[in-house]
């Protein structure tokens, strides 16, 4: 392999899980060009990467198709050997389709696999599998004909200049919450986060994380939470300086998201609440220092989809309201 090309043009999480796939071929091919292709908005991510040397971006939401035909053209015009396809779709079809390349390799879940060389299976496990395939193996069975069948771990690379930034945060042992997701039926909500911080131990600051869109979201947590000291970092912060100041947390908190993603890729710890969806969907925490935190009971409508849906269909959100602080702080005080 001289020259290769991996795509996955998803949402922030899956660019964070595709990071293994990086870290295999880097270690397979030490000598072989890598590029990374993503969705406007994710490139933050792999900013300064090791083993990556161009990322390319395509800008989904303004002239979607337009930009499709000109990042397919570019790509076409780089000459890449190989290209890995990790995303599941038609859009990211057609690029590996026209790309020129000689070895293409995806899911037979995409429409456009049958140009595939290699097209592997996207299976999910059933909802309460014991041994659940994870996303991070479904990937790498798409590179595992050029690497081999052992398991990579996803790794971010924060700067020199991320941990700078956010070392006056770091004077004390504090705890980070990620108390946001794009999926209302995913996103613990503002209250039982309000009421948890309430029950942490005082002593520990702690950093609410999110994008811009979450400050308001942040805001209510801290003027609702009690006497503890918590700041709203949301919207403050990039991709990587958020990453790198949950690597150096005692606890962690984060839903079925992104953030949950940052601290495997920082081998930080962990606790994961997840509400509608289940780890079993292969999205779960991966690090021995983290503990997933959901409803006790089986309840018949869970998981009610595989991405989490904007309402509760039933109306009563059980699978979050039946969540208690006493599972959420065990994990933390055992840690800590």
């Amino acid at each position: 392999m001289k020259k290769a090309l991996v795509i996955q043009t998803a949402f922030t999480g899956d660019v964070v899980l595709a990071t293994a796939a990086i870290e295999k071929l880097h270690l397979h091919f030490p000598d072989a060009q890598i590029d990374f292709l993503l969705r406007k908005g994710n490139e933050g991510l792999l900013q300064g990467h090791p083993f990556i040397k161009n990322l390319l971006v395509w800008d989904k939401k303004t002239d979607k198709l337009a930009n499709l035909r000109k990042i397919t053209g570019q790509i076409r015009k780089e000459g890449y050997t190989h290209v890995f396809n990790l995303h599941r779709f038609s859009s990211s079809g057609i690029i590996t389709m026209f790309s020129g390349a000689k070895y293409k390799a995806g899911f037979d879940a995409n429409p456009m696999s049958f140009c595939y060389n290699r097209k592997v299976k996207h299976l999910f496990s059933e909802p309460y599998s014991t041994n659940p395939v994870h996303e991070v193996q479904r990937n790498q069975a798409v590179i595992a004909e050029v690497t081999d069948n052992n398991f990579a771990l996803p790794r971010l690379y924060p700067s020199p200049a991320d941990y700078g930034l956010i070392k006056p945060y770091q004077q004390a042992p504090y705890i980070c919450i990620a108390p946001s997701s794009v999926w209302f039926t995913k996103q613990f909500p503002r209250e039982k986060w309000a009421e948890l911080i309430a029950e942490l131990p005082e002593e520990y600051p702690i950093y609410l994380l999110g994008a811009p869109g979450d400050k308001v979201l942040g805001e209510w947590i801290c003027s609702n939470s009690g006497k503890h000291k918590t700041e709203n970092l949301c919207g403050k912060l990039s991709f990587l300086q958020s990453a790198a100041l949950m690597e150096g947390a005692v606890m962690n908190y984060a839903n079925d998201s992104a953030p949950l993603h940052f601290t495997t890729a920082m081998n930080a710890p962990l606790t994961a609440v997840f509400c509608s969806t289940v780890p079993a969907f292969g999205f779960g925490p991966m690090r021995t220092q983290a503990r997933v935190v959901e409803v006790t009971e089986r309840l018949k409508c869970r998981p009610c989809g595989l991405h989490g849906l904007k309402a509760c269909p039933k109306g009563h959100f059980k699978c979050a309201m039946n969540i208690t602080n006493e599972q959420l702080l065990w994990w933390t005080l055992k840690t800590i």
